[in-house]
């Protein structure tokens, strides 16, 4: 899961930071799977607020 995706929970709240910044942590179908795996992992662990962020200096997220 940790290709893409850093997942951690503290005190209820979710991180997931999207590591792929030579492509801009660009949404493709890949980082997509993994982004939606997560979210189920979320799911089933006591979270009450996600926040996603971007590895880089740049964040896209447009499907590609």
């Amino acid at each position: 899961m940790a290709e893409f995706v850093a997942y951690s929970v503290t005190d209820g709240v979710a991180r997931m930071e999207l590591n792929r910044p030579d492509a801009a942590n660009a949404l493709d179908l890949p980082l997509a799977r993994q982004l939606r795996a997560t979210a189920v992992r979320a799911g089933e662990d006591d979270v009450r607020a996600v926040l996603v962020t971007g590895s880089g200096s740049r964040f896209c997220a447009v499907v590609t």
